[in-house]
């Protein structure tokens, strides 16, 4: 791992994650406080990408300035003020904080059969429960009574309708009228 201020550290390439496809997970905000901690703004509710041990890709685009490390350890978090603080591994003052600003977090997608990630809904075509072809998922909205799958003609489905995802797409059960 390369430290935040850029430069080359001894290390293995066997210690290195290998990543593969990724998904954004958050972005680091600031520094807070002189001892390296910084506010993270998760965008999934998975907390688990902030447990101790977890390690996150980095990307931003450096015009000016060191480039971030291409992954960060996680050593611990706890929440803030809707965020999170997080002390990364190597990461132990101020100035080897500052350098993460807007530093974007990434990391592989997760093993769960039961939940439905955004990255596996998109380009999935929605049936209703009687077999007929909907659409095509083309984003998913936030919204806080239920997210809503976007279809491609413009139709939105509360992912609460969703009843089943197999390998031929998506099936929804909606009540009469939705797609009127």
């Amino acid at each position: 791992m390369r430290p935040p201020d850029g430069t080359q550290s001894e290390g293995r390439a066997a210690d290195r994650v290998a990543f593969g496809p990724l998904l954004e997970v958050g972005r680091i905000i600031r520094p807070h406080g002189i001892r390296g901690a910084v506010v993270v703004q998760l965008v999934t509710n998975r907390l688990e990408r902030l447990l101790p041990g977890a390690r996150l890709a980095c990307s931003q685009p450096r015009i000016d300035g060191p480039s971030p490390p291409d992954e960060l350890e996680v050593v611990e978090s706890r929440p803030h003020q809707g965020r999170h603080i997080v002390v990364f591994a190597g990461v132990s003052s101020i100035d080897a904080a500052e350098p993460l600003r807007d530093v974007l977090l990434s990391a592989p997608p997760l093993d769960d059969p039961d939940a439905l990630f955004v990255h596996e809904l998109i380009g999935r075509a929605v049936v209703d429960a009687g077999g007929v072809l909907r659409g095509t998922v083309t984003a998913v909205e936030a919204n806080p009574a239920s997210d809503l799958l976007v279809l491609d003609e413009r139709h939105y489905v509360p992912l609460r309708f969703v009843v089943r995802r197999d390998a031929d797409g998506i099936v929804v059960d909606v009540p009469d009228g939705l797609f009127d």
